[in-house]
């Protein structure tokens, strides 16, 4: 798992150029660049690395600083970065996974402002903690607190970051239900190895036995 920046599937996208210096100006002027890595910092937004025609590289930018390739500045609506993107990052330990099922998938996702948002399918970043000798602060392994997010290219031009529980993804061979889920947040941690009802017997077998622990009723 990478830590602080990781690798994403490159995206060809235009740069706002007021992100280039520092929002003072050039505001409403675009120009073309590959946006290829994220950095990942607790309680930040994900942060987005592009390289320009010109070969120089800008490190962590919003996604608010982004709009797809093909628009012109002026058609793309200016969207707030907490509309594009629901949550902060939840630790410096960043997965990108480009899930197949998904792969180039149509799908929407409801914002703030309680209208759905139609857009297409890049890819997903997760977030863990995957070193035990740190003390771990962040929500990213607590279950009700999980988020991950799926990064979406808006059929408006933006880009957009969002969580599962704001999602809907249309695949027409499988996805033939209209209807929103009332389903409830998963608060369960699940383990097959807290029982204390087995153990495995004492032996150097290849094959061993599992048995059943008989209750110690001594007092």
């Amino acid at each position: 798992m990478a830590y602080l920046n990781a690798n994403i599937p490159v995206t060809y996208a235009q740069i706002k150029r007021e992100y280039l210096y520092d929002l003072k100006k050039h505001h409403g002027e675009v120009e073309d660049c590959i946006i290829f890595g994220i950095s990942a910092i607790t309680g930040k937004a994900i942060l987005w690395h592009a390289i320009m025609e010109n070969g120089a590289i800008f490190y962590r930018l919003p996604i608010t600083a982004f709009i797809q390739r093909g628009f012109k500045a002026e058609d793309v609506p200016q969207r707030r970065l907490d509309e594009l993107q629901l949550w902060n990052s939840f630790s410096y330990y960043p997965a990108i996974t480009s899930w197949d099922i998904l792969d180039g998938q149509a799908g929407k996702y409801i914002g703030k402002d309680k209208k759905w948002h139609a857009g297409k399918y890049l890819f997903t970043v997760d977030f863990a903690h995957p070193e035990s000798n740190i003390v771990d602060t962040d929500h990213s392994e607590i279950p009700h607190e999980h988020k991950c997010a799926h990064i979406i290219a808006l059929d408006d031009g933006n880009f957009a970051a969002q969580p599962n529980n704001r999602c809907i993804w249309d695949i027409p061979s499988f996805t033939v239900k209209d209807n929103i889920p009332d389903w409830k947040v998963q608060t369960n941690e699940w383990n097959v190895e807290d029982s204390r009802a087995w153990r495995t017997e004492d032996t150097d077998k290849f094959f061993y036995e599992i048995e059943e622990k008989k209750n110690d009723t001594t007092d």
